[in-house]
């Protein structure tokens, strides 16, 4: 192993000890009060796994207003979080948290994918 992949190792280790955390603090924060609340308990997307939606909320918050409102006028709108009702229910904080929590997720995921990619190519050259 490389120093590069083992720095990249390092830092995936990292990053995903702390999105696991963010995943936890955003789950009971966040989207438990929205599953409770009657008005947005059915707009925070398909759940296909315990605990998806929590990811559709944190995407929602994340992406440009122009992008989730596209999802929202498309076929598929059931499968996103509905970023105008989530909008109206929660605090600056909460939509910071789920930033900061699906962007490190999805740097976490592409580090991964990375450092695979770069070991199998390492496998295959030799």
């Amino acid at each position: 192993m490389t120093g590069f992949e083992s720095a990249l190792l390092t830092i995936v280790f990292i990053t995903g000890f702390i999105t696991i955390n963010l995943y936890v603090i955003f789950g009971q924060v966040t989207v438990r009060k929205l599953r409770k609340n009657p008005e947005t308990k059915d707009a925070l997307g398909v759940e296909f796994a315990s605990g998806w939606d929590i990811l559709n909320v944190a995407k929602a918050f994340a992406m440009p207003k122009a992008i989730t409102r596209k999802w929202k006028k498309s076929k598929q709108s059931a499968f996103y979080a509905d970023i105008d009702l989530l909008f109206k229910h929660t605090s600056n904080f909460d939509r910071v948290l789920g930033i900061v929590f699906y962007w490190i997720y999805a740097f976490t995921g592409f580090s991964l994918i990375l450092l695979v990619l770069i070991s199998w190519g390492k496998y295959l050259i030799e």
